[in-house]
């Protein structure tokens, strides 16, 4: 007897345009979540369950355009390491509704506080992030959790997520030479996870410190194999 599968009927993830093709008018929508991304990157190696998206189709409906956050993260996926990379995210495909979403407002307003807000709350986005550059009469930044349904402002910096077991804040640093304020990842305890420029000019220091002690000593550090 033939089996019905009503997802073989669905398109699938490779089959869909991976974003709406609109151009952004604002660096930051790009450099924001790919800072996220980069940490998540080293803090997160080990760990198989996650993606991070940036600029991606997010697909809820094969009859509907998809919503397309600046960058959005979902636990309890697959991790593709190989050359076949995702090139949007079906819902249907994933079994998971993302559970972080960002939207970095751009020079003009593209529904940030309206219809992105109510669509994300509608498909059951537990934590919405807006981040403002312009400051144009509303905060930098603002987290949002789903609550029966609705958003409520989380008012702290860094937000914890317990669900994402890390803490998403905002504070002054550099990245690709860029020193401004940045979204950051943090631990429990508050401290901020390094970015990748950051973990490897730490791992040169302490590399640089060993080459001297080596030397005090007598020991030349390049003739050590």
């Amino acid at each position: 007897m033939l089996k019905y599968d009503p997802l073989a009927c669905l398109p699938s993830s490779d089959e869909l345009p991976d974003s709406d093709d609109t151009p952004v008018d604002n660096q930051l929508q790009h450099l924001m979540p790919n800072l996220l991304e980069a940490i998540l990157a080293m803090a997160w190696a080990d760990r198989m369950d996650w993606f991070f998206g940036v600029d991606m189709g997010v697909y809820y409906d094969p009859n509907l355009p998809p919503i397309v956050p600046d960058g959005f993260l979902s636990l309890g996926v697959e991790r593709f390491f190989d050359e076949n990379l995702r090139l949007s995210y079906a819902i249907w495909e994933e079994e998971q509704v993302p559970i972080f979403v960002l939207e970095v407002v751009s020079q003009s307003y593209r529904g940030e506080y309206t219809t992105k807000k109510d669509e994300y709350a509608k498909l059951g986005v537990l934590y919405y992030v807006v981040y403002n550059p312009t400051r144009r009469r509303k905060p930098r930044f603002e987290v949002y959790k789903l609550v029966n349904g609705e958003y409520q402002l989380q008012e702290s910096n860094p937000v914890w997520l317990p669900e994402v077991n890390l803490a998403i804040g905002m504070e002054t640093g550099t990245y690709q030479s860029i020193t401004r304020e940045w979204l950051y990842w943090y631990n429990e305890q508050g401290k901020r996870l390094l970015t990748p420029e950051e973990q490897a000019k730490q791992a040169q220091q302490r590399a640089d410190i060993l080459a001297e002690r080596l030397r005090a000593l007598g020991v030349d550090p390049d003739s050590i194999a």
